[in-house]
């Protein structure tokens, strides 16, 4: 196969892409050269990334970065050393837009980052293309594809593309793949909903892990006086943080002592201080930001239980990094999740939009100190046995070696 390949992610690095710096680091461990091309700038200035990502951002092309002036070099020496696939790229985006002035509009804008990408891939001598997430970074790679002639894959993580399958053109997309990866079954199951049977073939099962080594138990310096929740991710209304702070409403009516930590940023940060607030719970929840990989381990060393009360999700890492920390973790029983969490045995899966079902499994867990040993240690075994980033990612470099020939 082909050991050079770039990746195209809609921005790199992120705090919510960490997997993917992840995935990067440890394919080109076994042996893959990968360049990465971002179209976004990282989510923080360079001097506020960690160390390994800072030396990640410092050799990723970013594509807006790159901006009107280059786009329209780019535009040039493709229409004099290539204009029959120029002109497949403007009928493409074209069919894509449709009679949406709006959806034209981005889709010349997607072709211009195309461009500028097709370029920069030749510059490299890179032949194949692969872009995480299934949403317009593909619809860019799509149009490489049209344009150049590149290779194009993609791993589909869900949920959003699925609820809006004909709005991110996905059934074009899985089509116009040489192949894709699915982060689950359920992603699988998505794809292969949308798309012909002898389309099936090239969809395999790529799971995400994490590092057991890094995220390992550590003995608790300090017992808790009250239960010590933690969840991590974006603040916005698919995370579902709203019905976790009903439910320590509820706990606290019960006479239930917890604290909840919420690690993250996102649109909602403000309104759900307010309805903390409304709540009267203000006192027991605290709001850090957004923590890095290089801090977030001390969050997780301090927590009793992860809850993570999502109503979308593709299948969240840090789900199993608290896992593998052998932290209990309540969740939604949504999507591929159940391929994680088997209710009762490792995790405790709840209703999305259960209040009173959540706050009864924090409830139990918060009365029952056994009950959080005996799950914390099955869930890392969980993750040991299917989620060890190790071990997926010689799977996933297996499944690129035998797709790129």
């Amino acid at each position: 196969m082909s050991q050079r390949i770039a990746y195209l992610v809609s921005q790199y690095p992120a705090y919510s892409h960490t997997f993917i710096l992840r995935e990067v680091l440890q394919l080109r461990q076994f042996g893959m050269e990968i360049v990465v091309a971002s179209i976004n700038n990282p989510d923080r200035p360079l001097e506020k990334l960690t160390e390994v990502e800072r030396a990640e951002a410092e050799q990723t092309f970013y594509v807006k970065a790159q901006g009107i002036a280059k786009a329209a070099v780019a535009l040039a020496k493709t229409l004099l050393s290539n204009p029959m696939g120029l002109w497949r790229g403007i009928k493409h985006a074209r069919k894509l837009g449709g009679w949406d002035i709006k959806r034209l509009l981005y889709h010349g804008f997607y072709l211009l980052e195309a461009l500028l990408i097709g370029q920069w891939l030749r510059s490299q001598q890179i032949t194949h293309l692969h872009v995480h997430f299934a949403t317009p970074a593909a619809s860019v790679g799509m149009l490489v594809k049209t344009v150049f002639g590149t290779g194009f894959s993609f791993t589909v993580h869900g949920p959003d593309e699925f609820y809006d399958a004909a709005g991110y053109n996905l059934p074009e997309k899985i089509l116009a793949a040489d192949f894709i990866f699915c982060i689950s079954h359920y992603a699988r199951s998505q794809v292969m909903k949308l798309s012909p049977v002898s389309a099936w073939p090239k969809f395999d099962v790529c799971r995400l892990g994490v590092d057991p080594q890094r995220f390992a138990p550590a003995p608790k310096t300090q017992v808790n006086c009250q239960c010590e929740l933690l969840c991590v991710g974006r603040l916005t209304s698919a995370k579902g943080q709203a019905i976790l702070l009903e439910a320590v409403a509820a706990l606290q009516t019960r006479q239930v002592p917890v604290r909840l930590t919420l690690v993250g940023m996102g649109p909602d940060e403000k309104s759900l201080q307010a309805y903390a607030e409304q709540l009267g719970i203000s006192g027991q929840v605290r709001f850090t930001g957004a923590v890095d990989q290089d801090h977030i381990l001390r969050y997780y060393q301090t927590a009793d239980m992860f809850v993570l009360p999502s109503f979308a999700e593709g299948l969240p890492v840090v789900l199993m990094e608290a896992m593998a920390i052998e932290i209990p973790c309540i969740t939604t029983a949504i999507t591929g999740v159940p391929e994680l969490i088997q209710n009762g045995e490792d995790g405790l899966l709840v209703a999305a939009s259960d209040v009173n079902g959540l706050a009864d499994a924090i409830s139990r867990l918060a009365n029952d100190p056994e009950l959080r040993r005996k799950i914390g240690q099955a869930g890392r075994e969980k993750v040991l046995a299917e989620y060890d980033l190790h071990k997926n990612t010689e799977l996933l470099f297996k499944a690129f070696s035998s797709r790129l020939v």
